[in-house]
């Protein structure tokens, strides 16, 4: 796509935003990356300092520093065969010449980097021989459900147009400690992330942070050896890193098998009745096909390791 280190803008990307159409090119898991160097002045566009949201036009050459051109060769990462494996065996929830929607396990990572020479989508390249295979948002190592990816750069485009203007819907379900009241809600929280606890990067509600709104709707409420748990359904407005596990910390609920957010008291008792992983389970996605504009949806049971908590 790139050549000595220019990316020329094709009639695809024309219009779009300068950081939107590199992180589309490069990867999302370069997203905080692309962001400091353009605002930096190392990313130039027709030999011009540009912003990150700077419209381009087709024909239009970007100027690569050595530290982007390197993300493609994480397409050629040599992926394990044991996570090779794990590809082949995800339940497909859709698939078409444009998108395929996987059920994420907990405990996989979705992209290489932070440690991992390779992830989820790496292992599906390579597996499904599909070398433009790109994701379409992001869910945490720990986290299972629902995960889109887009089959070509026009898909992703369009997906990516329709996460910002909101026009996708996702509904997570997670188990949390206590009974919350109200049973319905909406949490608001302003979150930054960067903050350093105990040697550990935290996501912490603070003034400076970014607006962040999720509804909550509490489904059932379980007791078992004394211990008070909740299943929630969870709507975010926003997608910002930890929301969920974040706010609802925030409100005394964390959720269960949450070691960086959780409180010992909670997990130890999760952990008493057999629990294992971060209970947060991506379960729906409601979208506008992104060639179509068929408004459909996807689904994602939750696993089966969660069984034994749900039964009364």
């Amino acid at each position: 796509m790139h050549e000595n280190g220019i990316l020329t803008v094709d009639q695809n990307e024309e219009g779009s935003r300068l950081d939107r159409v590199l992180i589309r090119q490069l990867g999302i898991s370069h997203r905080s990356l692309i962001l400091r160097l353009i605002r930096k002045g190392n990313v130039r566009v027709n030999r011009k300092r540009a912003k990150p949201e700077t419209r381009l036009s087709c024909g239009d050459q970007i100027f690569l520093p050595a530290s982007l051109r390197e993300p493609e060769q994480q397409d050629h990462a040599v992926v394990p065969l044991s996570l090779l494996r794990k590809a082949e065996a995800l339940s497909v929830l859709f698939e078409d010449e444009w998108l395929l929607a996987v059920n994420k396990p907990a405990g996989v990572v979705v992209h290489g980097g932070s440690g991992h020479d390779a992830g989820l989508i790496e292992a599906l390249k390579e597996q499904r021989g599909l070398a433009d295979l790109r994701l379409a948002h992001r869910l945490d190592r720990d986290t299972s459900g629902v995960l889109l990816l887009a089959k070509n750069l026009e898909a992703l485009r369009r997906l990516t147009e329709s996460f910002r203007e909101r026009d996708m819907q996702k509904t997570y379900f997670a188990l949390v400690a206590g009974h919350p009241f109200a049973h319905a809600g909406r949490m608001t929280s302003k979150l930054t992330k960067g903050v350093v606890r105990g040697g550990e990067r935290m996501v912490v509600d603070s003034e400076e942070g970014k607006e962040s709104i999720t509804d909550y709707q509490v489904i059932m409420q379980y007791k078992k050896n004394g211990f008070d748990y909740s299943m929630v359904a969870l709507t975010p407005h926003s997608g910002r890193t930890h929301q969920l596990r974040v706010q609802m910390q925030n409100e005394g609920h964390s959720i269960l098998g949450d070691g960086k957010y959780g409180e010992r008291e909670q997990l130890a008792a999760y952990k008493s009745l057999g629990g294992k992983g971060l209970m947060l389970h991506a379960w729906r996605l409601r979208l506008n096909h992104p060639v179509t504009g068929r408004q459909f949806e996807l689904q994602a049971p939750w696993p089966k390791s969660w069984s034994p908590l749900l039964e009364k």
